[in-house]
């Protein structure tokens, strides 16, 4: 039987997935294309306010993540294994491509404006590393959210609906199995 989600898990997965995929998008949007200073500045700052808010959902969504693998009963086939490897290591990439967004600012954080957190590192060099690791990770992520991407319409071509068991619409009569 299919796990149908929680309604907390479908919103932490549909936050997630609009911040990563905008994030993606227009950061290398705005570094492989020609746009205004003021453009670059200004996904900058929307870039790092929103990942900035996004780390306490990452981390709790990688909570429920990992605290959920414990709670499965049967052994997992291959395919459900191999599921399990990829999304794990889409997991560990974000939190690297967070942690190096954060290590990589050249000044302090600002939050919209509103919280400004200081300025984790003051090396120059591991600036730099911080920041060449981050686009590095980045562009792992993107090919990891593609194959994720494929995989969904695999599934869902194949007559598994992974869509609807990532959605607000349940099925009537629908147990409710991860509740995290």
């Amino acid at each position: 039987m299919p796990i149908h989600y929680s309604r907390r898990r479908v919103l932490l997965h549909w936050v997630s997935a609009a911040i990563i995929l905008w994030a993606l998008v227009s950061g290398f949007y705005v570094a492989f294309n020609p746009v205004s200073a003021s453009t670059e500045q200004w996904v900058g700052s929307l870039n790092v306010s929103l990942t900035t808010l996004f780390i306490p959902l990452f981390v709790w969504r990688a909570y429920l993540f990992f605290g959920g693998l414990e709670a499965r009963g049967t052994a997992p086939s291959f395919t459900q294994r191999l599921a399990l490897v990829v999304h794990a290591l889409i997991y560990l990439i974000i939190g690297i491509v967070l942690v190096t967004g954060v290590l990589m600012m050249k000044s302090a954080i600002s939050v919209f404006g509103l919280v400004r957190i200081p300025q984790p590192l003051g090396d120059p060099a591991l600036i730099e590393l911080a920041h060449t690791l981050h686009t590095l990770s980045c562009a792992g992520l993107s090919v990891l959210v593609a194959l994720h991407l494929c995989a969904v319409l695999w599934h869902e071509f194949s007559g598994r609906r992974v869509v609807r068991r990532m959605s607000f619409v349940k099925p009537a009569g629908t147990i409710r199995r991860a509740q995290r």
